[in-house]
């Protein structure tokens, strides 16, 4: 009976290393990157069969990603497209970001070539639909969303192994979106859901994006962006890691008024990398 050695096989693809990566970029997201590594054995081990010739059904490849804004789902996706690719379950490790606006168009026959380009574009690859539901609005009959969908289901039917789709959004409204089209969730076989992180899993991101721009938090700015946190996340279009990137953007603008307003004449590096408690305390969040 012909046999594989299992551990040079999961060598040759270096998927290994893209899901290193995954544990090393991204903080917290436990469940997620244990989903993704459950979806990779699953893609080794059924090419390992095939090429001992075993029959069995492929597998689903086309998936869903749910959760808030800035919980990682695009970067999730750009790693899978190249898991995808160095299993040879795609041509090209590339990842196609789309809404709505590049899919449906604004007048009748003018969403078919728009979607049929987008398709093309992306073939050979992973096509990343955010925020999907949008294209299904039921309350407006003259939308146009519709026609998409049903181009975009034929694609995933007849060209399943040409191009993988992702589509990606809130949970809830994703949950609706489904439920309103059968055939569209009845081909998505592999549901992954993105948690929002916790306060501890935001501060610990805002250190590493400090980090690559070389600032420092001083202890008081650091439990200024804790209390920062807990204001902001109760507010609308808190979006995660992409807040956490625009607050710190303009804490470091308030460092370099605040130096500049100071009238030092001599700056030490310690000056210029240091993000004060003031600088994340004079947000508008505060005001209230």
């Amino acid at each position: 009976m012909p046999t594989l050695n299992l551990q040079e096989e999961y060598k040759n693809t270096q998927i290994q290393s893209l899901l290193d990566q995954l544990e090393s970029e991204l903080v917290g997201l436990r469940p997620v990157k244990q989903r993704i590594k459950e979806i990779a054995a699953l893609l080794l081990v059924h090419r390992l069969r095939k090429n001992l010739g075993l029959t069995s059904s492929s597998p689903g490849l086309h998936m869903s990603f749910t959760g808030s804004p800035g919980t990682g789902k695009t970067t999730v996706a750009e790693k899978m497209a190249d898991i995808l690719y160095r299993l040879n379950y795609i041509n090209k490790a590339q990842l196609l970001t789309v809404t709505r606006d590049d899919l449906v168009g604004q007048y009748i026959g003018h969403t078919a070539p728009k979607t049929k380009q987008v398709l093309k574009n992306a073939m050979g690859g992973v096509l990343f639909i955010d925020e999907a539901y949008y294209l299904y609005k039921p309350d407006n009959e003259r939308d146009y969303g519709s026609e998409a969908i049903e181009i975009i289901l034929q694609v995933m039917e007849n060209r399943r192994d040409e191009l993988v789709m992702i589509f990606a959004g809130y949970k809830e409204k994703m949950d609706k979106f489904y439920e309103s089209n059968p055939g569209l969730s009845s081909r998505v076989a592999n549901h992954v859901d993105f948690p929002d992180y916790t306060a501890e899993e935001l501060v610990s991101i805002g250190k590493l994006l400090l980090d690559e721009q070389q600032y420092v938090l001083t202890p008081q700015a650091e439990e200024a962006l804790y209390r920062y946190i807990d204001r902001r996340r109760q507010l609308p279009h808190f979006a995660n890691a992409r807040s956490m990137r625009n607050a710190l953007d303009r804490a470091r603008m308030r460092q370099a008024n605040r130096i500049f307003s100071s009238n030092q004449e001599i700056l030490t590096k310690l000056d210029l990398v240091t993000i004060k408690a003031e600088d994340i305390l004079k947000s508008r969040i505060f005001e209230s």
